[in-house]
């Protein structure tokens, strides 16, 4: 059953996600780090929707996913869908079943639930005890005639389970760790256990990368992968990131989810910086590109310490790619604005005073819309406009007529240079004003010292 890329040694890591819910930045990590991995290796990088939870599986999120991915500028070699091979996980449970390594249960809920407590309160590890293995043909064909339909588990072997993660290094488990996992539910669908196992193996998937939250599921699953013939995967699982207070990132935690900062104008590279460095020996620092990204990044480099999500600090990671965002690759999403016409003098000028792209939306309307100005003194201003120089004007112009008026005016400093943003931007704060009364020209200039909206 393992695929032809194990087979070549091609690298084939893959992201996973249910669509049951929006992806959040410890999501995004998950995903960053495998596409990082494959693309540094030259390999292939897979994303597999895991939605055979038909209650909770939407459309909506299978679309969001999607979005999410390409935004970040995640692209993916092959995408598949768990719910469109069920008929390969029925030939993994036949293979199980025909091996012996499967048995069925009847317990209820409620009573798997009554069994981990009671071993609890003995002081005992809530494992399932194999009670269904002891029931006679007799008591299970009962069962069965009073409608009872069985959940199949998956029988653990008596040995140590170990094995060399890429974060964690080595990680054992000895004997009777883990309950025997259910792989196939009573209504007729296979769990995630067995799943994620026969894909990963069906696809060649070279190296599995998750969080640590996985641990568990990894022990029992390099079973399985031995139960099924095909050769496990290399493991790492990196820590998780948690919120600013410490606490679990999950779909539901609104603020983190990718949509939300998309929307709040974070720019991709700037959250793929942050996520794929933090916990890392590498200092945190916008990348060039996720190119870059991928030609450094190495799994060693991750430490095993939860790692702290800071928005604050995303913002400035933010603040300081749009700072230094060269023209190019700013015009298509200044054109996305609506401002098509935007020029790199216009870029250049007020990219230093931005927090996010949409912000020059506003100082475009500075620039080449109508404001209405901030006058203080309606004479000083009249008298500044009538200094306005004739000609050309370049980023001397501002110094030189600001000269002009001082030594007209009398004014210097801040009763200089105030009054004049404040009639020309109706701001008292933005980007060099040499750099924005070129862009304003003469004739607007003169239009906002005299009063009028311009």
């Amino acid at each position: 059953m393992a695929g032809d890329a194990k087979v070549r040694g091609e690298v084939v890591t893959r992201f996973a996600p249910s669509p049951t819910g929006h992806l959040h930045v410890g999501n995004a990590r998950t995903a960053v780090f495998n596409w990082l991995f494959a693309r540094h290796a030259g390999g292939r990088f897979v994303l597999r929707l895991d939605d055979t939870d038909t209650e909770r599986s939407e459309e909506a999120f299978v679309a969001a996913i999607k979005t999410d991915l390409r935004w970040l500028g995640l692209d993916w070699d092959e995408r598949l869908r768990q719910s469109e091979r069920l008929s390969l996980y029925r030939d993994a449970f036949a293979i199980l079943h025909g091996g012996g390594r499967l048995y069925p249960c009847y317990e209820t809920a409620e009573e798997l639930s009554l069994m981990r407590r009671r071993l609890r309160t003995a002081g005992k590890p809530p494992v399932y005890d194999r009670a269904a293995l002891t029931l006679s043909a007799a008591a299970r064909d009962k069962l069965v005639m009073e409608g009872h339909e069985p959940h199949w588990r998956f029988r653990l072997g008596d040995e140590a389970i170990a094995w060399t993660d890429g974060v964690r290094g080595p990680v054992h488990f000895p004997p009777g760790s883990f309950s025997d996992p259910v792989l196939w539910r009573a209504d007729g669908r296979p769990l995630y256990t067995l799943t994620s196992v026969i894909d990963d193996a069906d696809l060649g998937i070279s190296h599995v990368i998750r969080g640590e939250d996985h641990v568990a599921n990894t022990a029992v699953q390099i079973e399985l992968f031995a139960a099924i013939g095909a050769p496990k995967p290399e493991f790492a699982h990196h820590a998780l990131l948690t919120g600013s207070q410490g606490e679990a990132l999950s779909k539901r935690l609104g603020s983190a989810g990718l949509g939300c900062l998309r929307d709040q104008g974070i720019e991709p590279l700037a959250l793929t910086s942050l996520i794929a460095t933090l916990g890392s020996s590498d200092a945190v620092a916008v990348a060039p590109s996720l190119a870059d990204l991928a030609a450094d990044f190495a799994l060693d480099r991750l430490g095993r310490a939860p790692v702290k999500f800071d928005a604050g600090e995303l913002e400035r990671l933010n603040v300081r790619l749009v700072h230094a965002m060269p023209f190019a690759q700013a015009r298509s999403r200044l054109a996305a604005l609506g401002l098509a016409e935007a020029d790199e003098a216009f870029w250049l000028a007020v990219r230093g005073n931005l927090t996010t792209i949409a912000e020059a939306a506003s100082w475009w309307q500075v620039c080449h819309g109508a404001i209405t100005p901030a006058i203080e003194e309606q004479t000083w201003a009249s008298a500044a406009a009538a200094l306005l120089p004739e000609g050309e004007w370049d980023e001397s112009t501002w110094g030189t007529w600001t000269e002009a008026v001082k030594a007209s005016t009398g004014r210097k400093g801040k009763a200089l240079f105030r009054p004049l943003r404040l009639a020309l931007t109706g701001r008292d704060h933005g980007p060099e004003m040499k750099s924005l009364l070129p862009l304003l020209g003469r004739e607007r200039a003169h239009a906002r010292l005299s009063g009028q909206t311009a």
